[in-house]
C-alpha cells in the first residue's frame, strides 16, 4: 500500500521536476502573472516575459475563425500578459472589449481544465461555444473534451473557479497529478472511449 502510494506521488513528481528542469524559471513566471489572469498558457519570447498563447492573434478566431499569428508591431498588454494581433483592426477590437476575446481557462487545454490540470493548450485547436474562445491540447484532447461538452464543460468550469484561478499552474498541476479528481481519465482511456464513440460500442 505504502509502495503504490509513493509510486503515485513520485512519478508525477519526477515528470514535474523535469518540466521544471527543461524550462526552468522562464515558465513558472511567463504562466504566473501577478494579476487575475493568473495562471495563464504564456511564454517568455525575447524581452516579452509572458506572451499568450505563444503570439496567436484571439480575435481571429472570432472574426476570420481560424488561428493567426500576430505581429509584434500590433500588440496590447493586459494585466501583465502581452497579446499580438494581425492587424491593427483586431487590435483595436480587442483593446474595446478584451474579456470577450480572451481565451477561457486561461488559455490552457479546457479538457485538461476538466481534470483541474493546467497543462498544455495548442493555438491550432480551438472551439468557439456560446462566443467564447476554447484551447485544446490537440485533436484527441478536443475530441474527448466533446464526447460530453456540457458535462466537460460544467466540471472545467467549476474547477477553474473553486480551483484553478489564482493558483500557481506548476503547484496545481502537482497538486491534481497526485491527487487526481474522482472522474480522472488518462490517456489510454480517453482514447478507448474515442474508439467507442466512433465505433458506436459504449456501453
Amino acid at each position: 500500500m505504502m509502495t503504490n502510494l509513493w509510486t503515485r506521488f513520485l512519478n508525477p513528481l519526477a515528470l514535474l521536476l523535469l518540466a521544471f528542469t527543461l524550462t526552468g524559471c522562464s515558465a513558472i513566471v511567463a504562466q504566473n502573472p501577478a494579476s487575475e489572469l493568473k495562471p495563464v498558457n504564456a511564454v517568455a519570447d525575447g524581452d516579452e516575459k509572458r506572451l499568450l498563447l505563444a503570439g496567436h492573434d484571439v480575435v481571429a478566431y472570432f472574426t476570420e475563425g481560424r488561428h493567426r499569428l500576430g505581429l509584434p508591431e500590433h500588440s496590447s498588454l493586459y494585466q501583465g500578459v502581452r497579446l499580438r494581433f494581425a492587424s491593427a483592426e483586431h487590435k483595436a477590437l480587442f483593446d474595446t472589449d478584451p474579456t470577450r476575446y480572451l481565451p477561457q481557462f486561461g488559455g490552457y487545454c479546457a479538457n485538461g481544465i476538466v481534470y483541474g490540470i493546467p497543462w498544455g493548450g495548442d493555438a491550432d485547436t480551438w472551439l468557439i461555444e456560446d462566443g467564447k474562445l476554447y484551447i485544446f491540447g490537440g485533436q484527441g484532447s478536443k475530441d474527448a473534451f466533446l464526447l460530453d461538452k456540457a458535462g466537460n464543460l460544467r466540471l472545467a468550469e467549476q474547477y477553474w473557479r473553486d480551483e484553478v484561478a489564482g493558483r500557481n499552474s506548476f503547484l496545481q498541476r502537482l497538486y491534481r497529478l497526485v491527487w487526481r479528481v474522482p472522474h480522472y481519465k488518462s490517456g489510454a482511456e480517453l482514447a478507448q472511449m474515442l474508439v467507442e464513440a466512433q465505433t458506436g460500442n459504449q456501453p
